[in-house]
């Protein structure tokens, strides 16, 4: 089975977003460019933690290779439902990010969840060339973003994924309009 590299270098858009009501959203991240339109499934927790790691490799991209840190966008920017129609390409298992300092760009990776795992390795490095191309075998998304592009694409993630139930003040876990059963007291609604 031949693997798929759907790759946006840049995308024209790079969003992540959700589809359905709140407590049964479907997390994705969608790239648009070249008259193709690709969206992959993802957990909230990733969506969550790549904002949280790109927000890291912009840092440090500053700090190594003295990359103007671009400043948040003072307007909401994108803030439109993913284009449609929203098929799912495939379920993300792992994020990869590197900075390629040649290009000053940031590129993502999202590659397809294999049988076996589902977890998020987020490292960096200096240059775009790995030495050993782990899951070969496995469909990816790939975009190359500029460091004010990945900017925008931080703030709307962090939008995204606190748009939805407020978490519960006690146990933090999400909030359904009727309540939910907190362990805190030993489950009893509040």
């Amino acid at each position: 089975m031949t693997h798929q590299v759907h790759a946006f270098e840049p995308p024209e858009r790079f969003v992540a977003g959700t589809v359905g009501p709140p407590g049964e959203r479907t997390f994705f991240l969608q790239a648009r460019g070249g008259g193709r339109l690709v969206s992959v499934a993802l957990e909230k927790v990733q969506v969550s933690l790549l904002a949280e790691k790109l927000e890291e490799l912009l840092t440090e991209a500053h700090r190594r290779f003295g990359v103007d840190l671009p400043e948040a966008p003072a307007a909401l920017g994108d803030n439109d439902p993913l284009d449609t129609p929203v098929d799912e390409e495939f379920r993300v298992g792992t994020l990869g990010l590197a900075f390629d300092v040649d290009t000053a760009t940031v590129v993502i990776e999202a590659i397809a969840a294999g049988e076996t795992e589902a977890e998020v390795e987020l490292g960096d490095s200096e240059d775009d060339e790995d030495e050993d191309e782990p899951d070969d075998d496995l469909d990816r998304l790939r975009v190359r973003l500029t460091p004010q592009a990945t900017r925008e694409f931080i703030e709307r993630a962090r939008r995204v994924v606190n748009a939805g139930r407020p978490p519960c003040p006690l146990c933090g876990q999400p909030l359904d309009p009727a309540g939910h059963l907190c362990p805190r007291h030993n489950g009893y609604h509040r």
